[in-house]
């Protein structure tokens, strides 16, 4: 038999594999865009994987203190509603990229030494909004029960020890946080250098791709859960 030990260790690095997922860490893309700091945008890895490891624990105490099982429809419902997610992400990013600037034409006077008349002139302002770490929990549950996640539910049925299946859990979801952390730190590299103002442009760029390929991944599982799988014929 395989020690608990070496199933706990196993368990922490396929916790850490899981962050890597294309939509796991397409979602993050499209929630450290407007990170100023390496800090802000590791702490929205660190909150989705939290919400991550919340959805699975209680997934995990169903099946081994209910002895209850996920049906298969469930399972594809939870991944048809990763692609929808991807989909909202990516339109709320192009949304922001058309709101960045806001272009105000408008007139008021100016002095000079002999007469006063007016200029046209266009301000423009940049929409800022604060990061909350509710959407990223909240998208790390939607992620919890779809994709490789299964893998850790079908290790859990062969695991006989409720203490251990629990222990199990806790392990996967810190190897998931920790490694969600790492890749959004380094999603947001890019967007943590090109803050500033200097940089509007480059950024608006990142972000527009960011927000495409959200889209599109979501759109591609969408299909391919949708019809291609048959959940919804």
């Amino acid at each position: 038999m395989i020690s608990p030990w070496a199933i706990l260790f196993l368990g922490f690095i396929l916790g850490m594999e899981h962050a890597s997922d294309a939509d796991h860490v397409v979602a993050v893309s499209t929630m450290v865009n407007r990170s100023r700091r390496l800090l802000s945008a590791a702490r929205v890895g660190v909150m989705w994987g939290i919400g991550h490891t919340f959805a699975i624990l209680l997934a995990g105490l169903a099946i081994l203190l209910l002895k209850l099982s996920i049906p298969y429809k469930v399972a594809q419902g939870a991944e048809f509603a990763v692609g929808i997610v991807l989909v909202v992400l990516g339109a709320l990013v192009l949304r922001d990229v058309a709101r960045a600037r806001q272009w105000r034409l408008h007139r008021h006077p100016h002095d000079h030494p002999r007469e006063e008349h007016r200029h046209l002139h266009i301000h423009v302002e940049e929409a800022h909004r604060h990061r909350h770490g509710l959407r990223p929990f909240l998208i790390g549950i939607v992620h919890g029960l779809a994709g490789s996640a299964a893998l850790t539910l079908l290790v859990l049925s062969t695991i006989d020890s409720t203490f251990w299946g629990i222990v199990y859990i806790l392990v996967f979801g810190l190897g998931s946080i920790l490694g969600m952390m790492f890749f959004s730190g380094i999603i947001g590299l890019p967007f943590v250098l090109t803050s500033g103002n200097r940089f509007a442009r480059v950024q608006s760029g990142i972000k527009l791709a960011a927000g495409v390929l959200s889209m599109g991944l979501g759109v591609g599982i969408m299909l391919q859960i949708g019809m291609g799988q048959g959940f919804l014929t």
